[in-house]
């Protein structure tokens, strides 16, 4: 079997086992459709893999994911190099999420942190300052129990450990969360 066969077989296995995450994906597609409404905006963040997973996802709902519609209110606060050399400078690593969410984040807001593992300090701490404030935590992660899963308000745990099925899982997800926001804000 080539390296390929296996790597589309384990993906294929892992997307079955998602159904049960169908509840939590709706909660949060609820929970950003509402904040959009209010006025409020999403907030994204993760390490590595996670933090290019961020931007994409940022960039989908600002500009567009299929349909042309408004822009929605969204970013990735990986984006900000001054931010993110400035912070580990003067402060530890771990704090910078918490940091700028502090300073941007409001209680009608919703705010994603990915982590593969659910452990990446700075992403709990992120959403812990995100709950502190008010607003809607959700976590991407992957196989619980984790520390994402006991933190964040809705959980979209991928029952996988291998990061790469988590990362597709989680692109899958948030594609289907842009496909929901397609179907709500444009205007037929």
């Amino acid at each position: 079997m080539s390296i390929f066969q296996q790597a589309l077989m384990r993906h294929q296995a892992m997307m079955a086992r998602l159904g049960p995450l169908e509840a939590p994906l709706q909660q949060w597609i609820n929970a950003v459709t509402a904040s959009l409404e209010q006025g409020g905006k999403v907030l994204w963040f993760g390490n590595g893999g996670s933090a290019a997973d961020a931007q994409h996802m940022a960039a989908e709902l600002v500009v567009r994911y299929v349909k042309t519609r408004r822009p929605l209110a969204s970013i990735a606060l990986t984006t900000d190099t001054s931010i993110l050399t400035a912070h580990p400078n003067d402060f530890e690593f771990d704090t910078v999420f918490a940091r700028q969410v502090e300073a941007l984040a409001r209680p009608e807001d919703v705010v994603v942190g990915l982590s593969t593992s659910g452990n990446s300090e700075n992403v709990v701490r992120g959403l812990m300052a995100a709950r502190e404030i008010g607003a809607t935590t959700v976590g991407l992660t992957g196989a619980g129990p984790n520390r994402i899963t006991e933190t964040a308000d809705i959980v979209l745990a991928v029952p996988e450990r291998e990061t790469a099925r988590v990362q597709e899982a989680h692109a899958f997800l948030a594609h289907v969360l842009c496909e929901a926001l397609d179907a709500h804000f444009v205007t037929p």
